[in-house]
């Protein structure tokens, strides 16, 4: 178990809108954001004297520009008064949200700082007057690994994951209804939270299945739904988390996927079996917990079927078994086990997991509205799909 269990805690959320058509620039979504979460866990901002983010691009190529494309800790160094002299800051190339957030917690045991707070920002790249998205102009390249796919027409990352689904359902006769089950069942709980994207926009099952194509069998509900939006979170020690405005979630454990394994053009589903089951016995060995510990499971969907092989690597349910698991009511907010409760990266918006920990936060400190699981005492928030760069937190009620 790890020595630092209980040590540290989440005590500041904060979000900016999300958005399609953002009034204002990506850096100031930010601002919105991190000043909420200040404000929430009721600090004044010269007391944040650490600064953790993971300001990767949504994708290959869609540009860089510090404040419009991703925001930095530079960006918010130069626009938020924090603390006049900042003692620590990271900056996470890889790994996915939680690793700036496992980075905070080790800063904070280690006395580097007192208060870091953590932010995700993204943005949704704007179409081109001439045919695809800021950031992709020029002739057509195909450099690095693209240069051995993209002439074959496998430019996405979506036919990644179609390829990978396509060998499930092959192998388990699973169908398409398992993903539905999921993609319902996640804008059910959108239609409960007022920050979700889809907070007002309730989906059918015809809905689902009339949708058309992005990479066959997938379909468009079964992608994440790019937004411009931030949330920010503020993680401090045990013993100053008590004193702030909110209870805290404290962090109970974490893991990040560092398996040795070869690089990958492709993904195949039993490399993401593998790389999602490493991780997650990580994750439970730190904590001490395991999965029917768990109250409720925040799991990564940037891809409708990553939560199905979350669910399996990470043990609730036996590999070939998430198909029939997520059916029936089993992963509602009032089922055996409550899925993405806030609704996911499908429906309240592409934050890269942020998301994700944030509701695993409300969960188990009371503060999840019309969503609230009665009694969440501990909560799981896995984020990346299984592959080498994901990484997840447990946080609980009780130290």
């Amino acid at each position: 178990m790890w020595q630092g269990k209980g040590k540290t805690a989440i005590a500041g959320i904060g979000y900016s809108e999300i958005t399609r058509k953002p009034g204002k620039p990506l850096g100031l979504l930010a601002v919105d954001a991190c000043r909420a979460a200040i404000a929430d866990a009721g600090l004044d901002p010269a007391r944040i004297d650490g600064l953790a983010t993971y300001p990767e691009s949504p994708f290959a190529g869609a540009g860089n520009r510090d404040g419009e494309d991703v925001v930095s800790v530079n960006w918010i160094m130069n626009h938020l008064a924090l603390a006049p002299d900042l003692r620590w800051y990271a900056q996470i190339e890889t790994g996915m949200i939680a690793s700036p957030i496992i980075e905070a917690v080790n800063a904070l045991i280690a006395g580097a700082c007192d208060y870091v707070m953590v932010w995700r920002a993204l943005h949704r790249p704007r179409p081109r007057a001439s045919g695809g998205v800021t950031g992709h102009g020029g002739p057509p390249r195909a450099a690095g690994d693209a240069q051995f796919l993209a002439p074959y027409g496998a430019s996405s990352i979506v036919q990644t994951h179609a390829l990978a689904w396509q060998r499930y359902m092959h192998r388990y006769g699973a169908t398409r209804d398992a993903l539905a089950a999921l993609a319902l069942n996640s804008r059910r709980n959108a239609n409960l939270n007022p920050r979700a994207f889809f907070f007002k926009d309730p989906m059918s099952r015809d809905d689902y299945f009339n949708s058309r194509w992005i990479a066959e069998p997938l379909c468009l509900f079964d992608c994440d739904v790019p937004v411009d939006g931030c949330v920010a979170l503020i993680v401090t020690t045990t013993e100053r988390a008590r004193d702030l405005s909110n209870p805290p979630a404290y962090i109970a454990g974490y893991g990040q996927n560092t398996a040795r394994r070869r690089t990958l053009l492709y993904y195949t589903l039993d490399d993401y079996m593998a790389c999602g089951t490493s991780l997650a016995n990580k994750l439970w060995q730190s904590a001490g917990l395991g999965p029917r510990d768990m109250d409720a499971a925040q799991l990564y969907d940037g891809f409708n079927p990553s939560t199905l092989y979350w669910l399996e690597a990470a043990g609730f349910c036996a590999e070939g078994e998430g198909a029939a698991f997520v059916r029936d009511g089993r992963i509602a907010l009032e089922g055996e086990l409550p899925v993405n409760t806030f609704g996911g990266s499908l429906s309240e918006g592409r934050m890269h997991g942020m998301g994700h920990i944030a509701e695993a936060v409300r969960q188990v400190t009371d503060r999840a509205e019309r969503r609230q699981i009665p009694d969440a005492s501990a909560v799981c928030a896995i984020d990346g799909s299984p592959m080498l760069r994901g990484s997840g937190i447990i946080v609980t009620r009780d130290p």
